[in-house]
This record gives C-alpha cells, sequence and structure tokens, in this order.
C-alpha cells in the first residue's frame, strides 16, 4: 500500500504540471485499470478477473460528472446482462438461435433500463456469462469485477481529481475571436480599394469555414461544462457556465452576421465590377469600422474569459471605449454612405445592408446586453432547478435564511462576545 501511495502522489504531481487532456486522461484510466485489477485479483473467484479494468477504464473520463454519469449508466448495463444471462442459462443452453434470442432481449433491456451508450454492452455481458460453463459463479463473479471497478474509477477522482477545463474553453473562444478579427481585417482592407468578384467569395467562402470552428470550440464548452457540475471545487460553476456559454453565442451570432457581410461585399463586387466598392473615402471609413469591430471582437472574448474581477472591469473598460469609437466610426460611415448613394443610387439596398450588419455585432456585444443576457439565463436556470428538485431548493433557501438570521440573534444575545471578535 506504501508503495501504491508513493506511486499515486507521483502520479498526482506529474498531472498537477501536465495539464493536457490527452495525458490526464491516459494517466488516470491506466490507474483506474491496475488498481481495480489488483483489486479484483483478491475479492474475485475469476483467475482473470479482466472486467474490473475494463470496467475501470470505461467509468473514468475527464471530468467527475461524466464519471458519476457514465459509472451508474456501466453498472447498470453489466448488471441488465448478467441478469439477462442467469435467466437464459437456466432456460436453454447456447445454441445458435439461443443467441440471437438472447441478443435481441438483452438490447431490449437495455433500452428499457435507459443505459444510452452503453446498451451494447449489455448484449456483451449476457454472451460472456453465458458463454461459460459455470453460469452462477461467473455471473456473481462479473458483478462483483464491476463494482470493484466503478468503485475504484470513483476514487481515482478523489486521488487524481478532474481538472477544471475552464482554461481550455476560453483559449477556444479567444482563438475564434482572433480568426474572426483577421477575417475582418482583410474584409477591411480589400472593401478599400477594388475588389475582384473572386476575392470577395473568397472571403465569403472563409466565413462560411468559421462554422467548423465554432462546433469545435462548443466542444471544448461542453467539456468545461461537465468539468463545473458536481466539482467541489467550483464554488459558481452555474455563473462560470453561463458566462461561457452566453458568450460563445454572442460570438456565433456575430460570425452569422460577418458571413451575412460578406455576401453582402460579395454583391457589391458582382453589382460594382470594374469599379470600387466604395468611393476612396467611404472605402476608408469601412476599413477603420471594421478593424475597429473585429479589436472589440478580441476585447469581448477576453472580457469573457476573465476570471479575476479586476481583470474582468479592466477588459469590459476595454471594451466599452472601443465600442463607443467604432460606433462613432459607424454614424460617420453612415453619413459618407448617405451622400454616395445620394450621387449615384444603384446601390443604395446593398450600402443600406452593410450598416444593418454593422449594427447588428456592435448591438450584440453591448455590455447592457450581455448584463441583461446573463441575469436572464441565470433566472432560466434557477428556475429550471426550482423546478426539477423544488423540495431541495426550499430546503436549500430555509438553511440559507435561518443562518443569515441566526447571527444577529447571536450578537443581540451576547454584545460582549460581538466587541471582542471585532477587536
Amino acid at each position: 500500500m506504501r508503495v501504491v501511495r508513493e506511486w499515486t502522489a507521483s502520479l498526482v504531481r506529474f498531472v498537477k504540471r501536465r495539464r493536457d487532456p490527452m495525458v490526464v486522461q491516459t494517466l488516470r484510466s491506466a490507474a483506474a485499470a491496475t488498481i481495480a485489477y489488483v483489486v479484483a485479483l483478491r475479492l474475485s473467484p475469476e483467475p482473470a478477473p479482466l472486467t474490473a479494468p475494463l470496467t475501470a477504464l470505461l467509468v473514468v473520463q475527464v471530468t467527475l460528472y461524466a464519471t458519476l454519469t457514465n459509472g451508474i449508466r456501466r453498472v447498470n448495463s453489466v448488471v441488465a446482462g448478467v441478469l439477462v444471462a442467469i435467466a437464459f442459462s437456466l432456460l436453454v443452453g447456447l445454441t445458435w438461435w439461443s443467441l440471437a434470442l438472447l441478443i435481441v432481449a438483452s438490447l431490449a433491456v437495455g433500452r428499457m433500463v435507459r443505459v444510452e451508450e452503453y446498451v451494447p454492452e449489455v448484449a456483451i455481458s449476457a454472451m460472456l456469462v453465458l458463454g461459460v460453463t459455470t453460469h452462477g459463479n461467473t455471473a456473481w463473479a462479473r458483478v462483483v469485477e464491476t463494482l470493484i471497478g466503478a468503485v475504484v474509477g470513483f476514487g481515482c477522482n478523489l486521488l487524481l481529481a478532474p481538472p477544471v477545463w475552464v482554461d481550455e474553453a476560453g483559449e477556444s473562444i479567444e482563438g475564434l475571436a482572433r480568426r474572426v478579427r483577421r477575417l475582418m481585417l482583410r474584409m477591411g482592407e480589400e472593401a478599400a480599394g477594388r475588389t475582384p468578384v473572386e476575392r470577395a467569395t473568397e472571403r465569403l467562402y472563409e466565413a462560411r469555414r468559421l462554422d467548423h470552428d465554432i462546433v469545435e470550440v462548443d466542444a471544448a464548452l461542453r467539456q468545461a461544462e461537465d468539468s463545473l457540475r458536481l466539482n467541489p471545487r467550483v464554488r459558481e460553476g452555474l455563473l462560470h457556465r453561463v458566462v461561457l456559454r452566453t458568450g460563445l453565442d454572442t460570438l456565433e451570432i456575430c460570425t452569422v452576421v460577418l458571413r451575412v457581410l460578406a455576401r453582402t461585399f460579395t454583391d457589391l463586387a458582382k453589382e460594382r465590377d470594374p469599379e470600387p466598392l466604395f468611393a476612396p473615402e467611404t472605402g476608408a471609413a469601412v476599413e477603420l469600422l471594421l478593424s475597429e469591430i473585429a479589436d472589440a471582437v478580441v476585447s469581448f472574448a477576453v472580457l469573457v474569459t476573465s476570471h479575476v474581477s479586476v481583470s474582468a472591469e479592466s477588459a469590459e473598460s476595454r471594451l466599452a471605449a472601443e465600442l463607443r469609437q467604432a460606433a462613432a466610426t459607424r454614424d460617420k460611415l453612415a453619413q459618407l454612405l448617405l451622400e454616395e448613394v445620394q450621387r449615384d443610387a444603384r446601390s443604395w439596398q446593398l450600402y443600406g445592408a452593410v450598416l444593418t450588419e454593422v449594427n447588428r455585432i456592435l448591438d450584440e456585444m453591448d455590455t447592457e446586453h450581455r448584463s441583461r443576457r446573463l441575469f436572464e439565463e441565470l433566472d432560466r436556470n434557477s428556475r429550471e432547478q426550482r423546478e426539477r428538485m423544488p423540495r431541495l431548493t426550499r430546503l436549500w433557501e430555509s438553511l440559507r435564511d435561518s443562518e443569515r438570521l441566526r447571527v444577529p440573534e447571536v450578537l443581540r444575545r451576547n454584545p460582549d462576545s460581538a466587541e471582542r471578535r471585532s477587536r
């Protein structure tokens, strides 16, 4: 046991130094499987209890929330398969038709007990148990090994605590914002001069490819959200989840509007070819406005991913200043476009679309709009939690209210103790 503790402590130190998801998952899975096998050798009657390490390997996931949910489903699937196999072993032997009936029954039972992705595991467990000679002993040994693997998998999350993947999700969000910024800068530079239709179409395709980036960021954010659930190291998990999720939603809306803006530039290039998209002064204003909005997008991402209050306040101040500057440039551009439409009204609809799309991006990143959205999401999540667990919510609120009222009452009864505390 001393060797195991020293080995576990060294693994903990290494994992703290290396927070890469693949490294963490590999070490935790290997440790859980090995420990489960060692424990099963002592408790299981089987000479090679491989079900225990297999269960531990499948139970241990990157996050604590995923470990708990997968562990329960994994145990349910194995127990259900064993029970189905025991029933078949008492009625029929192993033949081709009984195997077919066993698989159908196991898959049906897996759907009934709602083990989700572990439905095939019900059939696998049933076939493994039915295929041996000593049905009863093997069945209960498999149940014991499964429980050992699940318990060890849960225990590894206490010894090798799963990391909180908020920083990785924040890096993904900032990376998406910087890619949006680069595209905006290229579109602004090309809008200031003559833009061939082929180049404008290429920018449109780049804007459409941002959808794939959003999918990857969403996957990283889901992992971060799971790591915040049921994690004792996180006090404000709901707030972190809501801030990151609403931030990604805003960036996703901005990318959609940017794609529409790229389509507008493409239509302008087709309509005005071989002339420039805008007059020289108007094109310079468009380039300046897109560069200011691009900087604001990055500042918004930094604000969303800032955890320290001081950093968040500075990021919010910087974002507000950049949005004010962009709004002033937007007003100047609106006046220039109005003058250009008065001289030549051919493209007035597309010019109006440019202003509309720019306004949508600015409105989405507005700090007041973001605050309202945060409060709405927090209220919605609190309401859903009260609806799911009304008794637990009422108990928690009553305990919180009693704690709030208890301290003043004690202080009133014993004012000397309050004076000594103040000293």
